[in-house]
């Protein structure tokens, strides 16, 4: 069963013309999305801030529980 499946989808895939291309153009936004909007956009808060994994997991401990204790 899984099998059949498998080989479906692959049958499809290696058909096709315009969605190889498509499907390129994808993983191209993707790797844009999650690699370099990253770096520029989403800094390393805790690292930049703090020195000791003590000191970050403190933080961390103290933001989770005043936002449930305000709720």
């Amino acid at each position: 069963m899984l099998k059949k499946i498998f080989l479906f989808y692959m049958q499809g895939f290696r058909s096709m013309r315009v969605g190889k291309k498509l499907w390129a153009i994808i993983f191209i936004k993707l790797f844009f999305m999650f690699a370099v909007l990253k770096i520029f956009f989403f800094p390393n808060y805790l690292k930049h801030n703090f020195d000791t994994d003590e000191q970050r997991a403190s933080h961390v401990l103290q933001q989770i529980t005043t936002i449930a204790d305000t709720q």
